[in-house]
Parts: structure tokens; C-alpha cells; sequence
């Protein structure tokens, strides 16, 4: 494996990594609230995003303009791999050893989110119990859930790594 596209995969993703526990820690020590909303979660994605381009850019000028397909999915990969996995562990502690209670919290807020978003939309109150329940039921926050949902993320983030590889990487200078 090319060093560069390593190096690269491993400074951005823990730069990311370490972004993405700032942000929690900020919003942990300001307002839990904002553990929910969706415009952190489009700041966080945007972030993760412009990071990825930022590496994938960077790591082809160091490589004087040449980056193959394969080589600019492996640098977003480890990038993904490793800011996932600091996120994740970070979201380990807080949840589970620093603030057990906070798990409760973010329950109880998203009960009252879902329950509003349905009441909008004239959900009957049977499909609402329902939902409430199911949150009630399940904890996001334990440390098997947290593990699945790193899974889940790398999922996701293979699928946009994809499609960034084909998007920026090299033309081919050969004619077919």
C-alpha cells in the first residue's frame, strides 16, 4: 500500500475523529438538546464530508495529480474507519461511564421529538404507543448498540467513499 495514501487515511481520520468528539463534548457542555437536532447531525455530516475532499485532494497533489480509483478509496476508507471508530469509542464512554444518566435524558427527549413529529402528521395513537415503546424498549446508547451502529455508519460511509472515488479519481491518459 502507498504510504502516502496510509499516512493521509490516518492524520485525516483522526483529525475527524477528534473533531467529531469535540463537537460532542461541546454539545454535552452546553446544551443536550442538541444531541437530537438534526441541523448538529447535517454540521457533523458536512464536517466528515468536507474532510474526505480535503483528503482525497490533498493526497492527489502529493502524488503529483495521479490517484487511482482503488488508492482514493482506500485513503477515504482508513480516513472512515478511524473517525468512526474515535467517534464511537468516545460515544462508548460518555454514554456508559462518564454519564450513564445522560442515556436517559436523550430518551425522554426523543420520545417527545418522535411524539410530536407523528402528532403532525395525524398518526394514529395506537402506531404512536407504538413507537414510544419501541424507544422505551431499546438502548441506543448501550455499548452493542454503539458497535452496530459503527457498522451501520461504515455502511453508509463505503457508499458516499464510492462515489468520491469516482468522482475524483485521476483520468485515465490511455484511449481504449
Amino acid at each position: 500500500m502507498n504510504e502516502i495514501v496510509k499516512k493521509n487515511g490516518v492524520t485525516y481520520g483522526v483529525i475527524s475523529g477528534l473533531i467529531s468528539v469535540l463537537i460532542l463534548t461541546l454539545i454535552y457542555s452546553t446544551d443536550v438538546n442538541l444531541f437530537i437536532s438534526r441541523w448538529i447531525t447535517t454540521l457533523k455530516v458536512t464536517v466528515f464530508i468536507g474532510l474526505a475532499i480535503l483528503l482525497i485532494l490533498n493526497t492527489k497533489k502529493q502524488l503529483n495529480g495521479v490517484l487511482d480509483f482503488k488508492d482514493t478509496f482506500k485513503t477515504y476508507f482508513i480516513f472512515a474507519c478511524i473517525s468512526l471508530l474515535i467517534s464511537t469509542l468516545f460515544e462508548m464512554l460518555l454514554f456508559n461511564f462518564i454519564d450513564p444518566g445522560l442515556k436517559d435524558t436523550l430518551k425522554e427527549l426523543s420520545i417527545k421529538m418522535i411524539v410530536k413529529f407523528l402528532e403532525n402528521f395525524n398518526t394514529p395513537a395506537d402506531k404512536i404507543n407504538e413507537a414510544v415503546k419501541n424507544i422505551q424498549d431499546n438502548d441506543q446508547f448501550s455499548v452493542l448498540q454503539l458497535i452496530k451502529g459503527y457498522f451501520s455508519y461504515l455502511v453508509m460511509c463505503t457508499v458516499i467513499g464510492l462515489i468520491l472515488a469516482a468522482i475524483f479519481k485521476s483520468k485515465s491518459t490511455t484511449k481504449e
